[in-house]
Parts: C-alpha cells; structure tokens; sequence
C-alpha cells in the first residue's frame, strides 16, 4: 500500500496511468465529500484535469458498478493490483451523444485539445463581445 502523504503527486499519477495503460485494478482508500474513508477499487480508464483545475481519474467502481470520478487530492492511499479489468466502461462520447473512435495516440490529444479549448456555446456572427 502506497500513502499519498509519503510521496509526489507526480509518484501517485505515474502510478495511476501505469494501471491504466495496463488496464489493472487499483484499490483507493478515498475521503468522501463528507470526509469519512471508504475503500474501492476501480478500474481507471481516464484522467483528466477539472474545470477548477483539479485532477480527476475516471473509473469504473466495482462497489458500485458503474463509471466515478475520483479526485487524486482525495486519494489517501492505493495498491496496485495485477487483476486485469472485468467491468464494461462506457464509450467516449461527444456532448450530442456521437461515439469517438480514437485510433492513435495523436488523435487522443487532439481530442483532450478540443476538449479544453473549444468554447462550450456555439459562437457566430452575433457574438459581438467575443470580438477581438
């Protein structure tokens, strides 16, 4: 079992994206919003970065059986495990619901850019104050 207090958040997501990659499951003890511990373990298929700016692994709870968010800052401590997945993730999907293929590393950034960086509301014509 690895504490998060004893080592680098780098450390902890370097972690977190080799299970990933591996596509292992991962026991967290996690502070809920309430502050009280409970432990899972989920199967990570994505980590992403908030609006607020926070870091987030997205995750199949096997408590629950269905996707979670996970902040990392909330994460007291994990092991990594060598189980391979056994729940079903959900597909990637655009806003209006369109399945994403992502075929190669660069179409995911591309993606992850888009995400980021386009603006959540349609911009046309009559948009004056987003003029430059």
């Amino acid at each position: 079992m690895r504490h998060t207090n004893q080592q680098t958040s780098t450390k902890t997501l370097t972690d977190l994206y080799r299970a990933l990659d591996r596509a292992e499951a991962v026991t967290i003890t996690y502070l809920d919003q309430d502050g009280t511990e409970s432990i899972r373990t989920i199967e990570p298929y994505d980590i992403r970065t908030t609006k607020s700016g926070r870091i987030e692994v997205r995750a199949m709870c096997r408590l629950r059986g269905e996707a979670r968010g996970f902040l990392v800052h909330k994460i007291v401590s994990y092991t990594l495990h060598r189980m391979a997945f056994v729940l079903d993730r959900p597909e990637a999907t655009t806003p209006a619901g369109a399945v994403i293929v992502v075929r190669s590393p660069a179409q995911l950034i591309a993606r992850e850019l888009g995400r980021d960086y386009l603006p959540s509301r349609r911009i046309d014509q009559t948009h004056t104050s987003l003029a430059a």
